[in-house]
């Protein structure tokens, strides 16, 4: 059958990032305003020109914070990049809810992983230089690859519930995770897979990525003495992203297949487009071509118009270019629509999980969706971009909301749209 008749749904959740852990926790947490940026205390940055990140807080400092044996074992926690740990500890989430825990050798064979990120684990890759530096190549771990390699998220979860179906780990920048769902949609529609275990993590939060990033004047160095303030999309202060880790799952699969197990469909996900921009290696065409691809593209797959979308969770990250871009991209696509289409990006209270993004952008444009509650853009100000529509300034709006959009771009040019409907 095809989408229209079985669509896909999402039947399961799980999310660990800077609000803390849980959806309920990140949820109840963005739509209070709550901000997950703080000064970066990772490693030492006094030589850096960014000092803030969206650090996923630990259980030590937060009763909802992160502890990674609570999934893993503490025998294992050594083997794996944080990437991974995070990954593991959404999934567990997701598959709890979606209450998918296969026996059979053909339920295990028709389950997905396709788990993205962005960047992999380049914190053991920094830790491994170091090593090599001071000590010497012979003192490595022998888990030092496999605990760095993109693929590997993916890989744990599929070995650890038996998961023999379909594997892989878009490693797309910025809309990793959201390609990671569109994989996880297209195995189910060619039959390949009857469920989907599908999203992102990211833990690089290092001296390499902050390091890099920042010798791009990619991120946000005016609000170091004021953390919460540093990551601000659409205002006209904005002087860069917050750099930001955690994960973000779904278990996703045909109606029919869930009603037959007797689970409950959180939302539909309707539609999927994607698209390359061929213009520039860290910046979209400005005026978000590619970007109107991928969200005509996932229109058309949903079976919807630009009027029928009532919420778009933007990529914008807080980049004066990057946010103009996608909204001319929008203004393009949604012409006309003027304060009733809503956009906000809640890249504002997270900061950027760079390949995790997408995944929990999708799961926020979900709850929205559920709860009849829009997040809020916190930090807006003085709007100086996308006047036009209703951006959600600071405070979360309460609003029925039947289709939502959620964007996710990277570098290299990929764009990657997702549409998520009310059940």
């Amino acid at each position: 059958m095809n989408q229209k008749h079985d669509p896909i749904v999402v039947t399961g959740m799980g999310a660990v990032s800077p609000l803390g852990v849980g959806i309920e926790t990140n949820w109840t947490r963005l739509i209070a305003g709550r901000s997950g940026i703080v000064a970066n205390t990772r490693f030492d940055t006094s030589a850096y020109a960014a000092r803030v990140a969206g650090l996923v807080p630990s259980r030590a400092e937060d009763a909802r914070g992160f502890d990674p044996l609570t999934v893993v074992d503490a025998k294992d926690v050594k083997k794996m990049d944080l990437f991974i740990q995070y990954g593991m500890v959404a999934a567990a989430e997701a598959l709890a809810q979606a209450g998918w825990a296969p026996r059979t050798e053909a339920e295990k064979a028709s389950t997905a992983t396709i788990i993205g990120t962005g960047v992999g684990g380049s914190p053991v890759m920094a830790e491994a230089v170091k090593t090599i530096i001071e000590r010497g190549p012979r003192r490595l771990s022998p888990f030092t690859v496999p605990a760095f390699l993109p693929n590997l998220a993916a890989g744990w979860i599929s070995i650890h519930y038996g998961f023999k179906g379909p594997i892989g780990a878009p490693v797309t920048a910025c809309a990793a995770s959201a390609q990671a769902i569109g994989d996880g949609m297209r195995l189910i529609l060619t039959g390949e897979a009857e469920v989907a275990v599908v999203g992102g993590a990211e833990g690089s939060i290092d001296p390499i990525s902050v390091g890099g990033f920042g010798a791009a004047r990619a991120l946000s160095t005016a609000f170091n003495d004021n953390p919460p303030a540093a990551s601000r999309p659409f205002d006209a202060r904005r002087d860069g992203f917050v750099l930001a880790e955690g994960a973000a799952v779904l278990v996703i699969e045909r109606l029919s297949h869930a009603v037959a197990r007797g689970a409950a469909p959180l939302a539909l996900l309707a539609g999927y487009g994607t698209s390359a921009d061929a213009y520039h290696l860290t910046s979209g065409d400005p005026d978000g071509a590619g970007a109107q691809v991928a969200m005509r593209n996932a229109l058309k797959m949903a079976g919807l118009s630009p009027a029928d979308i009532g919420y778009i969770n933007a990529h914008s990250t807080s980049t004066a270019v990057g946010d103009a871009a996608e909204l001319a991209g929008i203004n393009a696509v949604f012409a006309g629509r003027g304060k009733d289409l809503a956009i906000s990006s809640t890249k504002s209270s997270t900061g950027h999980l760079m390949g995790a993004a997408g995944a929990l952008e999708a799961v926020f444009s979900i709850e929205a969706l559920r709860h009849e509650t829009l997040p809020p853009t916190l930090n807006l100000e003085e709007p100086n971009v996308g006047e036009a529509f209703d951006l959600v300034p600071k405070v979360a709006k309460h609003k029925a909301v039947r289709h939502a959009l959620s964007n996710s771009f990277g570098f290299g040019g990929v764009n990657a749209s997702l549409i998520v409907s009310a059940v």
